[in-house]
């Protein structure tokens, strides 16, 4: 049974509501905010046991398109970005969440295109000044206008209607706790030396080809190596060290190879992989 990891204080920090489906939203990345780093203020956190429980599953993600925009989930502890959030629909009660929850528009969270599942981060309603700190645990929203989407407990401490410009921040410690407690001392420490990758005979993939199936982009060199020898059995499975990421793919697949990897991540792990041929992206149903 997982452990359930409270904080002895948290800040509870009030920020704006949003709603999904303004036309006047600004397109975020194109108005100057993405690029706006705001100083963190002092506050002190409810003290939520909701916010710091563990997740079914610590969840973060390949790369992926919202239509011309690609999004590459990976960790960040020093996030800090402002745009236009929105706030989730009341309708999607009792759904599940991408790291497998079931989301309850009372709870204080949120949706993020790239940060892992679940973090915990301080939204600050730049309108206002109010600020909340919610639980990260769903991809979304799927739109290029908005930064993120709150449920409408978030959306109503913040004191705002509609969408709103907000700033959001990770909080570090938080969201290093709330991944122990989900993933739990049944993981093990990731080795530090070279990823030894071997195919399984029992289901053998092409060992030249031009194809490659990206499964994750993340900050974290060990958890891409762990990530890298459980997928060992679906091929050649690699860490390519890229600026400041570490990319887990398995290479030098034919197409169909490549379409299989993809079908059986998909089902097998729930996985998005994405594709590139001969270095380049394409589409991953184009094989």
């Amino acid at each position: 049974m997982k452990k359930i990891v409270s904080l002895a204080v948290l800040t509870a920090l009030v920020a704006g509501c949003m709603d999904t489906g303004s036309k006047n939203d600004a397109m975020y990345g194109y108005d100057g905010f993405g690029e706006e780093q705001l100083a963190t203020n002092d506050a002190t956190l409810n003290s939520n046991a909701y916010l710091m429980a563990a997740a079914p599953k610590y969840y973060i993600g390949s790369a992926y398109k919202i239509e011309d925009v690609q999004y590459i989930p990976g960790e960040d502890l020093t996030y800090n970005q402002t745009g236009i959030a929105g706030i989730i629909p009341t309708e999607l009660n009792g759904s599940k969440t991408s790291d497998g929850e079931t989301f309850d528009s009372n709870q204080l969270v949120a949706t993020s295109k790239t940060l892992p599942l679940p973090s915990i981060v301080k939204v600050t309603n730049l309108d206002n000044g109010n600020s909340v700190v919610v639980r990260v645990n769903n991809r979304g929203p799927f739109v290029n206008t908005r930064i993120m989407d709150l449920s409408s407990a978030a959306a109503q401490q913040i004191g705002m209607n509609g969408t709103a410009k907000v700033q959001v921040q990770v909080l570090a410690n938080e969201s290093v706790a709330v991944k122990n407690a989900t993933l739990g001392e049944a993981v093990k420490p990731a080795a530090t030396e070279p990823v030894a990758v071997q195919t399984v005979e029992a289901a053998p993939v092409a060992t030249s080809g031009d194809y490659s199936v990206q499964v994750a982009a993340v900050y974290s060199e060990d958890n891409a190596n762990a990530l890298a020898r459980e997928l060992a059995s679906y091929g050649n499975a690699v860490v390519v060290h890229e600026a400041d990421m570490y990319k887990v793919r398995i290479i030098d697949l034919d197409a169909a190879n490549a379409r299989r990897v993809i079908d059986a991540l998909r089902s097998d792990k729930g996985m998005a992989p994405g594709l590139l041929k001969a270095g380049k992206w394409v589409n991953a149903d184009s094989i």
